[in-house]
């Protein structure tokens, strides 16, 4: 299992973002961030400037969202969505889709479960449940 540090998973957004803008050849997993970051352009001035947002915090109790947590979380679902694990997902994802009318607030709807399943994990100091993060999913289909 690959598990990048913060700086690798930084600099990858950075350095995707960067290719784009010179218009080299990205990869697939590039091209698929570049899709990503293409639907949230309140973080492109961000990503113009490794040097002063590389070792920024992000802090939840000043009201921070970690704009790479977000994108990463992004990579994670449409890695999901694609091989529909937990199994399940992708059915939950299209009911989800039907009820939200887009494609991405459908996915922002299972991101925040995600987050909150990945959360729960660290709290409990336990592997992320997919039952938990599947009944949140199930609970935001309706």
């Amino acid at each position: 299992m690959f598990s990048p540090s913060r700086d690798e998973t930084r600099r990858f957004f950075f350095d995707t973002w960067a290719k784009h803008h010179r218009g080299e050849t990205l990869s697939g997993m590039e091209k698929l961030a570049l899709e990503i970051i293409g639907l949230h352009p309140e973080y492109h001035a961000l990503l113009d400037a490794p040097e002063r947002h590389l070792d920024r915090d992000y802090v939840p109790e000043s009201g921070d969202i970690n704009p790479f947590l977000h994108l990463s979380l992004h990579l994670a679902v449409e890695e999901q969505l694609s091989i529909d694990q937990p199994p399940g997902i992708r059915a939950l994802y299209q009911r989800l889709l039907q009820k939200t009318g887009s494609e991405h607030d459908a996915k922002h709807a299972v991101l925040e479960c995600l987050g909150e399943t990945i959360w729960q994990a660290q709290r409990l100091q336990t592997a992320p449940d997919p039952k938990i993060y599947l009944e949140c999913l199930e609970k935001k289909a309706g």
